[in-house]
């Protein structure tokens, strides 16, 4: 059997790390200054003093790079090399907490669904490292940090819509809170107000036992939908189908909560 601290050594790294990605700012590190005496005693002889009789020569453009013992007050423009290109960074998201259970990153890289069991595994594990009683002083604040946003990151991707959402977030699409994320299907807006009927009128939980059936089969079509498009990388599929996903989500969500005549109200 694994020992805990096998299992927590290399936890305890990623805890570290995330101080870094989301909790601290990043500076470039200061440079270190060395000594004058050491830059005069590995200070390479001029032109002039190696060669002091000989007459001047047309200067030619120089195309040697910096010395490693040569101070940097001594180079020339022609000696320092192009500064390299840099490449972008793109910012973190929920999937880089769960390096166990996520390592490939969000779609299209890795599948739309998720093991439930396998998150929720790590998940604890790294509320426990994040604990901020198990940490003092600035620690602890990072820990609170850290904690938060590993809870936010865990309800998100344990949801089908919430991380629907989330995904299209990441490509700049609010489908939680823009108002023209409207029902554009007639269809879809038929089966949606007869649900609404059903549920309205009646009279008690067993009259509601088809209609749960028929809206947990939808709820797995359009999850099955969601993933097929996240795949393709289709954004404008994936955004119709979180559409169709949450009005099926309220519909489920209004049918735990039935109370007979209480009305219907769903979620636009």
């Amino acid at each position: 059997m694994t020992s805990t601290s096998t299992i927590a050594r290399p936890l305890t790294r990623r805890f570290f790390t995330l101080y870094h990605e989301y909790l601290t700012p990043t500076h470039p590190p200061k440079p270190t200054r060395r000594p004058l005496s050491t830059l005069r005693k590995n200070r390479i002889p001029s032109h002039r003093a190696l060669h002091p009789a000989t007459s001047p020569k047309p200067q030619q453009q120089k195309t040697t790079t910096r010395h490693p013992h040569r101070p940097a007050s001594t180079l020339s423009q022609t000696d320092v090399p192009p500064p390299k290109e840099e490449t972008p960074s793109h910012p973190p998201t929920h999937y880089d907490l769960f390096p166990q259970t996520l390592p490939a990153g969000p779609p299209p890289a890795s599948p739309f669904e998720i093991d439930l069991r396998i998150l929720r595994s790590e998940f604890l594990q790294l509320q426990a490292l994040t604990h901020p009683d198990r940490h003092q002083g600035p620690d602890r604040l990072r820990a609170e940090g850290a904690s938060a946003r590993i809870n936010e990151a865990y309800k998100t991707l344990q949801s089908p819509l919430l991380r629907a959402q989330y995904l299209l977030g990441l490509q700049g699409v609010d489908v939680a809170n823009d108002e023209r994320m409207k029902i554009e299907d007639e269809e879809l807006l038929l089966e949606v107000l007869e649900a609404r009927e059903v549920i309205e009128e009646a009279e008690e939980e067993g009259d509601l036992d088809g209609l749960r059936g028929e809206n947990e089969s939808r709820v797995g079509d359009s999850e099955r939908s969601l993933a097929d498009a996240f795949g393709r990388g289709d954004v404008e599929g994936a955004k119709r189908e979180a559409v169709r996903l949450r009005y099926w989500i309220n519909i489920k969500e209004s049918l735990e909560g039935w109370q007979r005549g209480k009305p219907v109200v769903l979620v636009h």
